[in-house]
């Protein structure tokens, strides 16, 4: 195996188990390696730096993604953007306007060198599924601020909660940054198993927050949660 080309760990068809395109179809390329250690991470196994990949060039990951027949594209990982060649690769896929790219980040890559450089006035057809890693993470201080201040309309931020100091962190980054006033989608879903749904429910009726969404992970209700590939 040469070290050269992108780290895919897999890649397969399913449906979107969260976001803005949750229960479409979706083409999943998975990436190898991240920099942060979630407590919650649902695929540490990617991230090992003994994990098993396969090197894709530029344009064999290209024609597997054109070729997929999905206008979903999701690149996750891992962290994909600290995939080498990530940012001119992401131009490529800008001239599929077909097609839907999301990007998985988990918040402490600046986003703000991926952005399009085509027209401004063009709604891009790449866009950032960021999180902001609460408490429950562990991760909270690798965040990289300046992602709340330049996230777009077209993007996403996502909050996996644990308890209730997660919410109230939730709350205030979602005020501090003005991320409803921005039109970006914000969505909340409970970390697996320590949080009961109904909980963020309540806090979001107590605080009055309009426009954010509840979210559950649908391929841990619909597979089993440790299920790769789906």
């Amino acid at each position: 195996m040469n070290d050269s080309g992108f780290r895919v760990v897999e890649h397969f068809v399913s449906i979107n188990g969260e976001g803005k395109r949750a229960g479409q179809l979706a083409y999943f390329i998975r990436f190898a390696g991240c920099n942060l250690k979630c407590k919650y991470c649902d695929t540490m196994w990617a991230n090992e730096p003994d994990a098993e990949y396969e090197n894709y060039t530029e344009e064999l990951l290209y024609e597997m993604i054109t070729g997929a027949g999905i206008k979903n594209i999701t690149l996750t990982g891992g962290e994909p953007l600290l995939q080498p060649g990530m940012k001119d690769f992401l131009e490529v896929l800008r001239t599929k306007r077909d097609l839907n790219i999301e990007i998985e980040t988990n918040g402490s890559v600046d986003i703000e060198p991926f952005f399009s450089k085509q027209d401004e006035f063009i709604e891009d057809n790449v866009s950032f599924t960021l999180d902001y890693k609460t408490g429950a993470s562990g991760m909270e201080n690798y965040m990289c601020l300046h992602n709340y201040e330049v996230v777009r309309s077209n993007d996403t931020v996502k909050f996996v909660v644990g308890d209730i100091d997660d919410l109230n962190t939730a709350g205030y980054v979602i005020d501090r940054y003005h991320l409803i006033e921005k039109g970006c989608r914000v969505y909340i879903s409970p970390c697996f198993g320590k949080i009961e749904p109904s909980e963020i429910v309540d806090y979001l009726v107590e605080h009055k927050l309009n426009d954010i969404n509840v979210q559950l992970q649908l391929h841990k209700y619909i597979w089993d949660p440790n299920m790769r590939g789906v």
